[in-house]
C-alpha cells in the first residue's frame, strides 16, 4: 500500500503541512516513521481521514482547487468495480468528485484505496490521472 509523508498527506487535505503535523501530534492521524526516520501516513488511512474531515467541515484553511485546467488532486476513498464499468471516488480538500469509467482504466491506472490521482474536469466529463 502507498504510504503519503506529511508534506503530500497536507497537500492531498488542502491544508498547510504544519497544519498537518499538528492534526499527527494530536493523534488525529496515524503515523508511522520509515527508515530514514520520516513520518508517514498510510494511503487507506488517509483516505478515511480525508473523508472524515470533508464531512466536518474540519479543513483550517480555505484552498480553492479551481485552476486553468480545473485539476482537482486528492486521494482515490472508494472504488467499485463492475463487469465492464466503475465508480471511483476521489475526495480532493473539501470537494468529493465521483467519476464513472471502464472497468479496465481503473486496472490500467491501478486506482484502489488511498493512492493519490487527480480528477480533471472538463464540461461534464470527469477524468481521473494517476499521480
Amino acid at each position: 500500500m502507498q504510504s503519503y509523508t506529511i508534506g503530500q498527506a497536507a497537500r492531498l487535505l488542502g491544508v498547510s503541512p504544519d497544519t498537518a503535523r499538528r492534526w499527527a501530534d494530536a493523534g488525529r492521524m496515524v503515523t508511522h516513521r520509515d527508515e530514514g526516520g520520516r513520518r508517514l501516513i498510510d494511503g487507506k488511512e488517509l483516505a478515511a481521514f480525508s473523508v472524515e474531515l470533508a464531512k466536518s467541515g474540519g479543513g483550517e484553511e480555505d484552498t480553492s482547487y479551481t485552476s486553468v485546467r480545473n485539476a482537482f488532486p486528492g486521494i482515490v476513498t472508494a472504488v467499485k468495480l463492475g463487469d465492464v464499468a466503475a465508480q471511483v471516488e476521489i475526495q480532493a480538500g473539501p470537494h468529493r468528485l465521483v467519476s464513472l469509467l471502464t472497468r479496465e482504466a481503473v486496472e490500467e491506472l491501478g486506482l484502489e484505496v488511498g493512492v493519490e490521482a487527480t480528477a480533471r474536469v472538463k464540461s461534464t466529463n470527469v477524468h481521473i490521472d494517476r499521480a
